[in-house]
C-alpha cells in the first residue's frame, strides 16, 4: 500500500479554527440533491485524500473509494450519472446506450462510441473491452477485485483460465463474449441477469490493451482512458494524476476535467484525513467512512455545518446466526436473539443517531420499495417463549464473533447485554480485522469449527440493486468454501425459490415486489437480525467546487469536481 507524509494543516484564522483559506457559502446537504459550490472554473489541482489503497489496477481493485478515483482514469460501457440525487443510476459512456436484451437479460448487446481511445492514441475496440474483462478469470495472477463476471459468463463445465493460460487451439478468448466488430459486444450469460448493466459499470469491466498488460504489474502503470493518466507515483508526494491528451470530451457526458491535476495522498488516518479537509489543504476525502467521531464535535459550528452533507451508507450492521452452529440450528433459538436485541442500544455504542439508523429489515434505504420498517424494542416475553419453544427455557451459552475494532466491539458487547437478560451468554471473542471476513467468518467450515453462534458483520452491495444486497447473504446456493458472505449459511428452499422467481420476472415493477418477497421471507428465518444502518458526515473541502455526493461510493464525484 502507497503511504506518504502526514499532510501539514495551517493555523487557525478565526474562520471555524480552519487555516486561512476562504470557506465557501453553501448549506447543509447542498450536495446530496443539488450541486455544492457549481463552477464552471478550471485549472488548479485537486487534492484527494484517503487511508488504504488496494491497486490502481482496475481488474484488481475492489475499494469504492478507489473506482470513484478510477473515474477519472477509467471508462467503462456504461457508469453512474453525475445528477445530482441521481447517481445510483446508469448512463451510457463507452458504449451508446445502456445496452439490450431480446430475451429476458440473458444476452446483452452494446455498441461502443466512435471516436473513444486510450491514452496511448489507440482506438479503443470491442476486443479491448472483452480482454479486460477476461482478466478477472486470471486468478492465479489478477487477484483481489469483484468477480460478478466470472458468475455470469464461465462454464463451468469448461471453466476459462483467463488470457494468460489461454491456449485453447482455435479459441479466441472467453467464448460467452462475442465481437462481431471493432464496435459490437455481445455477451452470453449463464441465467437471465436484469443488473447485468451495473457489473459493466464496475471498473474491473474496462478495457485493457493486450499488447500493454503487464499482468499482475499493470497497476504500476494502467493506461488510460479518462481525461486523466497516472503521471507519477510517490511515497511521499503521492500520486499525481495528469491531463490525458487523447480524451476527448465529445465522447464523453460525464466527466469535465475541470482541474489541471490531481493529486492522492494515500495512508492517512481517518483525524488526519479531517484536518486536512478543515485545514484547506484537502479538497475530497475519497474513503468513504466520513468525519472521524473526534471531529463531530465541531460541527456545531454553523461554518462548518454549511460543509456538511449527511447520507446513509447503504452499508446495514447485522448479526448473523449460522445455521450450522448448535443451538442455531433452531429457528425458535434464533428467534429468541432477534426479539431481545435493542438496536437503540447498538445505535448508542455507535455514537447515536448521527452514525446510525436503526433498521429491521434486510433491505438498504438507498433502495425503493422493500418491506416496511417497524422498528421493533426487545421483546423479553417474547424471547422467553420461543426459548421454551427450543427447548432452552433457561437460555444458553455461545460465541459472539466481531472484528476487532473499538466500535465493533462496542456493538457486540451491547449485544452480549441484552442477551444475558434471558440468560443467553454470549462470549464476546474479538477477531483480527485484516482476516476476519476472508478466513474468520468468511470460512463456513472455520465458523463452525469455533463455535461461532453469534457473527456481527456489515453488508453492503457493489451494485445499487436488490439482488445485489440480498442474493449473497440469503441464497443457499450462494455460499462459498472461503470470502462466503451468506454468513448464516442460510438455505430456505423458499428463499431459494423467491430468489429464481424474483429474477425471472417479466417487468421491473414485478421483480421488485419478488425481492420485496426475499426480503420479507429471509426475514422471518431469524438467521439475520439487521440492527443498524451506517450514517456519514462527507466534510466538503474549502476549495471544492461542482460538489455532487456519488452515493455509490460515499464521497463527492470526483468525475465532475473542481476547486477554486
Amino acid at each position: 500500500m502507497l503511504t506518504c507524509l502526514l499532510l501539514v494543516t495551517g493555523c487557525g484564522s478565526g474562520n471555524s479554527g480552519a487555516a486561512g483559506v476562504p470557506t465557501q457559502a453553501g448549506e447543509p446537504n447542498a450536495a446530496v440533491d443539488g450541486i455544492r459550490a457549481p463552477s464552471e472554473g478550471t485549472g488548479g489541482t485537486l487534492r484527494l485524500v484517503t487511508g488504504r489503497l488496494d491497486s490502481l489496477d482496475p481488474q484488481r481493485s475492489y475499494l469504492p473509494g478507489v473506482w470513484n478515483l478510477m473515474r477519472l482514469y477509467v471508462r467503462t460501457l456504461v457508469t453512474y450519472s453525475t445528477e445530482p440525487g441521481h447517481t445510483d443510476e446508469l448512463v451510457p459512456d463507452l458504449a451508446t446506450d445502456l445496452g439490450t436484451s431480446s430475451d429476458g437479460g440473458r444476452t446483452w448487446t452494446f455498441t461502443l462510441r466512435e471516436g473513444v481511445r486510450f491514452e496511448t492514441g489507440q482506438p479503443i475496440t470491442s476486443r479491448d473491452l472483452k480482454y479486460g474483462i477476461e482478466r478477472s478469470f486470471a486468478s492465479d495472477v489478477v487477484v483481489g477485485g469483484p468477480t460478478y463476471v466470472v458468475d455470469l459468463l464461465d462454464d463451468p463445465a469448461d471453466p476459462y483460465a483467463g488470457p494468460y493460460q489461454d491456449e485453447t487451439p482455435g479459441r479466441l478468448g472467453l467464448p460467452s463474449i462475442a465481437t462481431p466488430d471493432d464496435r459490437t459486444i455481445t455477451f452470453s450469460l449463464r441465467t437471465p441477469s436484469p443488473d447485468f448493466p451495473f457489473v459493466m459499470a464496475l471498473p474491473s469491466s474496462s478495457p485493457v490493451p493486450a499488447d500493454l498488460d503487464s499482468a499482475a504489474d499493470y497497476g504500476r502503470d494502467p493506461v488510460s482512458t479518462g481525461p486523466y493518466a497516472i503521471g507519477t507515483v510517490d511515497a511521499h508526494a503521492g500520486i499525481r494524476l495528469v491531463r490525458n491528451p487523447e480524451w476527448d470530451p465529445a465522447t464523453d457526458e460525464v466527466r469535465t476535467a475541470l482541474p489541471d491535476e490531481v493529486i492522492v495522498r494515500t495512508g492517512l488516518t481517518a483525524v488526519a484525513r479531517d484536518q486536512a479537509l478543515l485545514a484547506g489543504s484537502a479538497d475530497i476525502d475519497l474513503s468513504g467512512v466520513g468525519v472521524h467521531q473526534a471531529t463531530r464535535s465541531r460541527l456545531d459550528d454553523a461554518d462548518l455545518a454549511a460543509r456538511i452533507d449527511d447520507v446513509t451508507s447503504g452499508a446495514i450492521r447485522l448479526l448473523a446466526m449460522p445455521t450450522t452452529v448448535p443451538p442455531m440450528d433452531d429457528a425458535d433459538c434464533r428467534a429468541a436473539v432477534a426479539a431481545v436485541v435493542d438496536r437503540s442500544a447498538v445505535q448508542e455504542a455507535l455514537g447515536g443517531s448521527s452514525t446510525a439508523v436503526r433498521t429491521a429489515r434486510l433491505w438498504p434505504r438507498s433502495l425503493s420499495g422493500g418491506p416496511d420498517d417497524a422498528d421493533p424494542a426487545p421483546d423479553q416475553a417474547a424471547a422467553r417463549e420461543s426459548l421454551a419453544a427450543c427447548g432452552q427455557p433457561e437460555g444458553f451459552s455461545t460465541v459472539l464473533a466481531v472484528a476487532d475494532a473499538p466500535t465493533s466491539v462496542a456493538v457486540a458487547n451491547a449485544l452480549a447485554a441484552d442477551l444475558a437478560e434471558v440468560g443467553i451468554d454470549a462470549e464476546v471473542r474479538p477477531l483480527d480485522p485484516a482476516t476476519y471476513y476472508a478466513t474468520d467468518v468468511g470460512k463456513p467450515d472455520a465458523v463452525t469449527e469455533a463455535g461461532y453462534g453469534l457473527v456481527l458483520a456489515t453488508r453492503a452491495a457493489d451494485l445499487p440493486t436488490a439482488a445485489s444486497f440480498l442474493v449473497p447473504l440469503v441464497d443457499g446456493r450462494s455460499v462459498r468454501a472461503i470470502g462466503n458472505t451468506n454468513y448464516a449459511r442460510l438455505a430456505d428452499p423458499a428463499v431459494n425459490g423467491l430468489i429464481d422467481a424474483a429474477r425471472a420476472a417479466p417487468d421491473p415493477a414485478a421483480a421488485s415486489e419478488g425481492w420485496e418477497q426475499v426480503a420479507v421471507t429471509a426475514g422471518r428465518t431469524a438467521a439475520y437480525v439487521p440492527l443498524v444502518e451506517n450514517r456519514l458526515q462527507l466534510l466538503a473541502g474549502q476549495r471544492l467546487r461542482n460538489g455532487v455526493v456519488m452515493e455509490r461510493y460515499s464521497s463527492y464525484d470526483v468525475a465532475t469536481a473542481g476547486v477554486g
